[in-house]
């Protein structure tokens, strides 16, 4: 499912799911961040811009669970956690330092899309990531930068609020302020 509304084109080459068949959302409400096409979790929306733009731009903490192809060392998480040269737009970007930290056992999760092809070739390994940034495809291209590619990349909190209990698809209608989040 993809982290916006609807698609403006008429037509699609492919079927896409987007925001709009989850809940009869109001009209002008947004995403806060996005989620590329592969990932999942947790996503904040409003109908007010400057919040959105607030929360985006604020440095609040973001934190994600990843999975790597790959049984990834203490060096490796040790090279992201201090800010890492990822390309940006073709640009190279040094990430800001954030809290990077090894799971030693595998969160329970619903099971990935098939599409995602997890441990066909190799082992794989989960690791914590703690942002305070949000650069375009920052966390893949950071695990790539180490040798690791993110197999699946799961955002379970932005600020105080968490995934909880939620399950996939579910809306929380709720009031959004900067103190709430």
């Amino acid at each position: 499912m993809l982290s916006q509304m609807t698609s403006g084109e008429v037509r699609q080459l492919r079927r896409k799911r987007f925001l709009s068949e989850l809940y009869d959302f109001p009209e002008g409400i947004m995403p806060i961040g996005r989620l590329d096409e592969k990932s999942e979790g947790l996503l904040l929306m409003t109908t007010d811009g400057k919040l959105s733009d607030t929360i985006n731009s604020s440095g609040i903490e973001k934190e994600y669970l990843v999975q790597l192809d790959g049984l990834i060392s203490s060096q490796e998480l040790k090279k992201m956690s201090e800010g890492i040269s990822i390309g940006i737009f073709g640009t190279k970007y040094i990430t800001k330092p954030c809290i990077v930290r090894f799971l030693e056992i595998a969160p329970t999760l619903p099971d990935a899309h098939s599409s995602l092809r997890i441990g066909r070739h190799r082992p794989t390994s989960w690791i914590s990531i703690t942002l305070r940034e949000g650069k375009f495809r920052q966390i893949r291209k950071m695990t790539a930068a180490v040798g690791f590619p993110t197999v699946r990349l799961i955002r379970i909190r932005i600020g105080k609020i968490n995934m909880a209990t939620m399950i996939t698809g579910e809306v929380i209608p709720t009031t959004l302020n900067l103190e709430s989040i």
